[in-house]
């Protein structure tokens, strides 16, 4: 009886501490019939306050508590948050729990620091669609600010974990926001806190801070980080510039792993399109492939700006951008200026010159062209960006989306949700004034929104919903989210489509929309995410998904590779296989010949005299080498392509020992036309897409099925990027001696090896 009353009366105070003391900050209380009361809670005598004390259970005085009574049926216990976390890391999913997009790392769980943003990644009815992106760029920004935070998303949610439902929502939310930290889904009920979205930081088994999404603002969330990073006794880590957050390429965050098999589509979330009327060109941001693409308007690929993610300027080849957005051409320049969304840049490329530079932040000096600066550009390249201060400035350029251009030659930049607007001198790039609320963003800039969203109400509704979440927009101008994807050239109105990845077509006389149709493909080369650095090459548990394995016992000397590969009969080859999407690397005893060097020549030694001779009579047989050129590639483009079969071409020279070799090559290839349009289903045409996209994936197949299978596209138009890796081990013995036991020997060999793509 003595024990009914105790824990009846412990509920009590638990249900009463929020209304003594409404101004708290407490840990995070859960319902969950599978928790057991600790076991010293069935005979203490202690007081109350002993009790809290024993539960870990504390109060502060610096942060609001809400205070919204809500009737529980269940008794409370405190959830350890970190000690909750810790224990799902190891198990991808269990039977309260899965973890998507990634798991943290283990080895930070000690003292690293852990931000979790608890928000409506399923299900944001509880919070707006501009919240809820407002909190997303906060903790991106600190995730840029700081690489050693731990970042992670929780959702509770009802429904049965990995359900195909929840994995798709997540993975068109991950591929929309380009969310790179683990998502962790839990059954356990967050009564505190359910209400509204909030973020929880810890380190360590210390109690969480709890930051609520409404109060918390950048600055509060980066004093917390530095309080907590003033507890270690090391020396804090240099963090990365606000105004840029450029790092050095080796040190880029890594992507996120549940949307991998969607980077293999041509187009990886298309953000925003402009277009040089007058020139016929068009350009196309392809965000999450941190490229932009010019084309013409039949579709006719023509260049692309950017390599991979980063922050870099110099050639279209080797300038970085990071999720480029809206675009803006200025004719009389001849230049493109475009929004850098996650370096927090706007950028300009010289469509003359194809040189990418950064018109904001500016830099420290001025430009200097001499040879060492051109080095230290190359050795350390972005370093004269202006270092931020310690102060955060909230009025500064972060994560824009959207531009336009003002009668007076103004930029006008806005973020996605539109409720910041920056506006920016064109000549000098400085910021002149910032404005928010978007009501105050109409005063100036409402003609110009309105001339964009007159496109988009002469585009079929169905499709704009389809394009956003049905409640995310709140504003008097609907889908005002889109204006940057929305643009006219000639007789059509171009529209990205967002959910498809393609560009769709729509002619303002028939009112008929068609997608683009996509070639010359292989100027856009071979896919950074395909290549991997040669220390992961070297690693066993290497990202890259292997076709195929062989090992070779060969004689030193030259060995002409000769892959044949043949591709799934239910799939065409676009187009050949250009030699810009071959990818080939050499470790070990071995190394790669190039095309200059790998003309046929004698393994016997040669007199210098005959060899001379030799050159001659090449010389005199040749053809001029532009004629040649010139003939080969016509040549080329008239080759028929094998039915069924790709061949790649390689030359090394191997030495005694130990070597590897690597060939990577990206094929573009799409379902055949079927002549019955019944003969397949369009569940059985997205079947053979995700089997295509997801080689060896943890992503479930299933999900990108069911992805697949909401765009309204024809899926005998998607495009895609299929990789083939294969990785050859050779092992070479000494040379062989000649009779007069001085000379060595030097053999050819020539390999074929067939790949079947699995």
């Amino acid at each position: 009886m003595a024990m009914a009353v105790r824990l009846r009366r412990l509920k009590e105070a638990y249900r009463l501490i929020p209304l003594i003391s409404p101004g708290n900050r407490c840990n995070l209380l859960v319902k969950d019939s599978n928790f057991m009361l600790p076991p010293f809670l069935s005979h203490s005598k202690n007081s109350f306050a002993d009790i809290n004390t024993r539960c870990g259970y504390r109060c502060h005085q610096d942060h609001r508590y809400s205070t919204i009574s809500e009737a529980v049926a269940e008794p409370h216990v405190q959830l350890d948050f970190p000690s909750f976390i810790k224990s799902t890391i190891d198990k991808p999913e269990g039977p309260s729990h899965c973890w998507l997009n990634g798991i943290p790392d283990k080895k930070s769980l000690k003292d690293g620091i852990f931000l979790v943003l608890i928000a409506g990644f399923v299900d944001s009815s509880s919070i707006t669609e501009a919240d809820f992106v407002s909190m997303l760029e906060k903790v991106k920004f600190l995730q840029h600010r700081y690489p050693f935070l731990q970042i992670i998303g929780f959702q509770d949610t009802k429904i049965p974990l990995c359900s195909s439902d929840i994995c798709t929502h997540l993975l068109g939310r991950t591929l929309k926001e380009y969310i790179t930290f683990p998502i962790l889904l839990a059954n356990k009920d967050v009564l505190e806190i359910a209400s509204q979205a909030c973020y929880v930081m810890f380190k360590g088994s210390k109690s969480p801070s709890i930051y609520y999404g409404k109060e918390a603002d950048m600055v509060i969330l980066d004093k917390a980080i530095k309080d907590f990073r003033a507890q270690e006794s090391e020396t804090p880590k240099t963090m990365h510039n606000l105004t840029s957050t450029w790092v050095k390429p080796t040190d880029d965050f890594k992507e996120s792993p549940l949307c991998f098999p969607l980077r293999n589509l041509l187009l990886y979330f298309p953000g925003g399109i402009s277009v040089d009327e007058s020139g016929d060109r068009l350009f196309l941001s392809d965000s999450n492939h941190h490229r932009v693409i010019v084309l013409d308007g039949n579709g006719m690929i023509l260049d692309s700006i950017g390599s991979s993610p980063g922050h870099e300027d110099g050639e279209f080849e080797s300038a970085k951008l990071r999720r480029p957005a809206a675009s803006f051409y200025h004719a009389a320049e001849d230049c493109l200026y475009l929004v850098d969304s996650e370096n927090h840049a706007i950028r300009r490329a010289d469509m003359g010159r194809r040189v990418v530079e950064t018109l904001y932040p500016r830099s420290k000096t001025n430009k200097n062209s001499s040879i060492w600066s051109w080095i230290l550009g190359k050795l350390w390249p972005r370093n004269d960006l202006d270092a931020p201060s310690e102060e955060l400035n909230p009025d500064a350029l972060l994560f824009p989306w959207h531009i336009l251009k003002s009668p007076n030659g103004n930029l006008l930049i806005l973020n996605r949700s539109c409720e910041t607007l920056w506006i920016m001198d064109l000549a000098s790039g400085v910021i002149r004034k910032v404005v928010k609320g978007f009501s105050n963003i109409l005063e100036i800039c409402e003609p110009l929104i309105l001339e964009k969203s007159m496109l988009l109400n002469q585009i079929p509704n169905d499709w704009l919903q389809q394009q956003v979440d049905t409640h995310c927009s709140s504003k008097r101008i609907p889908y005002v989210e889109l204006i940057s994807s929305v643009e006219t050239f000639q007789d059509q109105i171009l529209i990205c489509d967002t959910v498809g990845q393609t560009v769709l077509k729509l002619n303002r006389n028939s009112g008929s929309i068609s997608s683009f149709q996509f070639s010359n493909l292989g100027i856009l080369g071979f896919p950074y995410w395909s290549s991997s650095p040669l220390e992961r090459v070297c690693a066993a548990d290497a990202a890259l998904a292997i076709d195929h394995i062989e090992s070779f016992n060969l004689l030193p000397g030259k060995v002409d590779i000769r892959l044949n590969v043949d591709i799934p009969e239910y799939v065409d080859l676009i187009e050949p296989l250009s030699e810009s999407c071959i990818w080939r690397q050499t470790r070990g005893a071995a190394a790669e010949i190039s095309e200059a060097d790998s003309t046929d020549t004698s393994s016997e030694k040669v007199g210098v005299a005959q060899q001379w001779y030799d050159e001659i009579d090449h010389l005199a047989f040749s053809r001029p080498e532009i004629e040649a050129t010139i003939e080969e590639g016509t040549m080329s483009r008239g080759e028929e392509i094998p039915e069924g079969k790709v061949e790649i071409s390689c030359s090394v020279n191997s030495s005694p020992g130990t070597s590897e070799v690597t060939i990577s090559a990206a094929l573009y290839v799409r379902l055949k036309k079927d002549s019955d349009a019944c003969s397949d289903s369009r569940q059985s045409k997205a079947a053979r897409i995700a089997d295509l996209l997801n080689p060896g994936t943890r992503v479930n197949r299933d999900v990108i099925l069911q992805f697949l299978l909401t765009s309204k596209r024809d899926l005998e138009e998607v495009i895609i990027t299929r990789p083939i890796h294969v990785r050859l081990k050779f092992d070479c013995p000494n040379h062989p001696k000649a009779d007069n036991n001085k000379d060595i020997i030097l053999t050819d060999t020539s390999l074929n090896v067939n790949v079947a793509l699995k």
